[in-house]
């Protein structure tokens, strides 16, 4: 019996392979610095939410070129992986890692602000 149930399988392989592709097969100069974070699979795996990270560059046009890039994506992903159904690929910017840089520069304040008392 294997640890993970499959959802969770197949999201940790998608991440990977995701991740390969776009680093070596999209070639828009345009596209900033993205990391792929996390995938999220429906419980029937026929959609994968994708979480990037934009780390340079235009978030909105990233996603843009992403989006665009989801039939060559999804097409690579299907010479990669052996399933039966390749899910349905849907972009999402991951806000945690924003939330966590936030909370830094927070903490950051309250100690330089608590040294100057």
């Amino acid at each position: 019996m294997h640890p993970y149930k499959r959802s969770q399988r197949l999201g940790i392989l998608l991440r990977e392979e995701v991740a390969d592709i776009i680093m070596r097969r999209v070639k828009d100069p345009r596209l900033g610095f993205v990391t792929v974070t996390d995938v999220e699979m429906s419980e029937d795996l026929k959609t994968a939410w994708i979480y990037v990270s934009v780390y340079e560059g235009d978030k909105d046009l990233t996603m843009e070129i992403l989006n665009s890039a989801k039939g060559l994506i999804r097409s690579e992903v299907s010479k990669r992986i052996k399933v039966k159904f390749i899910p349905v690929i849907e972009f999402r910017i991951d806000k945690s890692v924003e939330h966590g840089d936030r909370i830094d520069r927070l903490l950051k304040e309250i100690k330089e602000t608590e040294g100057e008392m």
